[in-house]
Formats: structure tokens, sequence, C-alpha cells
């Protein structure tokens, strides 16, 4: 997973950044809010692990400008010093989707990050997506729609179920780069656009098929729901 950490302190920063590498996890570490709301404008993650108290402002203004202003949903889990039943209350009306007193074991807290992606994302690596009129299938390599199997290369397969499985976020052309190609992979982010094309070309994800693929300039891509958009620009 992609990870945004938000803590100044040098030496919690450096046990949890280093915690989550030896688990496997792309780690992107920020001690001010302000350069964790900058970056948060041009990438995407898949977590942000928040520290309270940093020096310019509070992990919870950070959160509630997320949820607010930038209607993000990004699972978010505050790993802070304070523990009174108001910060609590306060970090999780914020939009917080757990609460981790430090200090906390390296065990504790990578099982509470495990919790909490089940909860909002309760779905499993070989899961049949339906999502009529198309039919995902990873344990099969295939998408179909209406029936009719399509022919993917096995890039725009891995993009094209990504996306189905992020549907209404905002994903960073960067993000959807690591996830289909590797964090190590050394491909300029143009290739994204390029398959990014073919797969909306391919699939025929326009709205009489209930789903379009929305660009944001500079960002990178949203897959939504056909009829979702077309509520939102009525409202």
């Amino acid at each position: 997973m992609r990870i945004a950490v938000l803590e100044d302190n040098p030496t919690e920063s450096q046990l949890i950044v280093t915690c989550l590498r030896k688990a496997g996890h792309e780690v992107q570490h920020f001690t001010l809010v302000g350069d964790l709301r900058r970056s948060s404008t041009r990438e995407s993650v898949d977590l942000y692990l928040l520290d309270w108290m940093l020096p310019d402002q509070t992990g919870e203004e950070f959160l509630t400008w997320l949820r607010r202003d930038r209607q993000d949903d990004t699972p978010a889990l505050f790993l802070t010093g304070l523990n009174s039943e108001e910060d609590i209350v306060a970090g999780l009306s914020a939009g917080a989707d757990d609460f981790l007193v430090k200090p906390v074991s390296p065990r504790i807290l990578l099982s509470r990050i495990e919790a909490v992606m089940r909860r909002v994302k309760p779905r499993e690596i070989d899961a049949v997506l339906d999502l009529p009129p198309y039919r995902i299938d990873p344990s099969q390599s295939c998408i179909s729609l209406r029936g009719e199997v399509i022919d993917l290369t096995e890039k725009e397969l891995d993009l094209a179920i990504f996306m189905f499985r992020n549907i209404g976020r905002l994903l960073s052309r960067g993000h959807l780069l690591e996830a289909v190609w590797g964090r190590s992979a050394d491909i300029p982010t143009r290739t994204v656009d390029t398959h990014v094309s073919r797969v909306r070309r391919k699939l025929k994800l326009q709205p009489e098929n209930g789903f379009r693929v929305v660009p944001t300039y500079n960002f990178g891509y949203r897959l939504e729901r056909a009829e979702a958009a077309a509520t939102e620009s009525t409202a």
C-alpha cells in the first residue's frame, strides 16, 4: 500500500516508517501539514497515518480539509499521544477511521492498519466484481461487457481491475503507475495516460454503460458511476 505518514517527532517517525517499509509498504513521510496538503493535491495514497499536533497545524485540521474541501475519503488513522475522550471523539468526528495512542508496538500498528483496510475496503484480491453491465474476474484474468470478454493486454487488465476496485476515488498517475507497473518501474507517467485511454475505449466506459473515466488536470483519473456524476451535476 501507499501510506502517507504525518509525524514531526524524529524518533517516532523513524520507528513508524521503518515498521511500515519492512512490511512492504511504500511510505511518504511529512513533518508539516502544509507539505502533506500540497502533496495530496498531486498524489493519492491508500492510507493516511496522522499525528495530532504539528508545528504548523493539527492533524485534525488536515483531515477536516481532506474530507470537506477535497471530498477525499481515503482511510485515515490518528497515531497520537493524546488520549482523552474529547480528543478521540474530535478525531473520529473529523473523519478518522481509527485512533491509536502512542507509543504503539509495530505489530499492533500493522494489525490495526489491516483492520481499517478490511473494514473500509472489504474485498478479496480474487473476488469477482459484478458491476452490470461489467463483470470483473481477476482469478480468470478477464473482464466482460454484457457477457462478451474484452481483449485486454496484461497491463490494461491490471489497470482496469485497479480502477474498478477504486470506483469514485481520484487516483494520481503516480499511484496508478506504482499499482500496475511496480514502484521500481522506470516508466514515464504518460504511459498511464495511454493505457487509461485504451482501457476507456476497449471497455466502452461511457455513460450509456453506467461508468465513465474522468481526468483531473495535472493529477490523474477517477472511474465513477455515470448516474452518480449526473446526480452531482444537477444538485
